[in-house]
């Protein structure tokens, strides 16, 4: 008779270093109006939300509060920025910055091959 399979612990969890992250916030459907966006977007489903990927030495939450006091917002998010969608981007963090440069780029990439409509920095 073969060994019992031993039952996962928290000790087993991967280990995450770091503390950046990377974050997608939903824009409001009037983005598309602005022709840069349209432009940065020629393969966007018009059923596929308009997102913003970020990153950030800080929490997503508090990262998108400054988005929409207008601190260091990107072009479109604090007009238009709805939400965070946590769902897309909460399995990668935290990590390293130098993880999170590649992510951002990875994650804008992915989004834009699935029909999403995405703006980056």
């Amino acid at each position: 008779m073969g060994a019992k399979p031993r039952k996962r612990t928290t000790a087993d969890a991967p280990v995450r270093h770091g503390h950046h992250h990377v974050y997608v916030i939903r824009l409001d459907g009037a983005v598309v109006s602005h022709k840069s966006f349209r432009d940065a977007n020629p393969q966007h489903h018009l059923l596929k939300a308009c997102v913003y990927v970020g990153m950030t030495g800080l929490t997503p939450e508090e990262r998108f509060r400054q988005h929409k006091r207008g601190y260091k917002s990107g072009k479109y998010v604090q007009q238009y920025g709805e939400r965070l969608l946590p769902h897309l981007y909460d399995r990668y963090n935290p990590m390293t910055y130098r993880e999170a440069v590649l992510r951002e780029k990875r994650l804008t990439a992915h989004l834009r091959s699935l029909g999403f409509g995405v703006w980056q920095n």
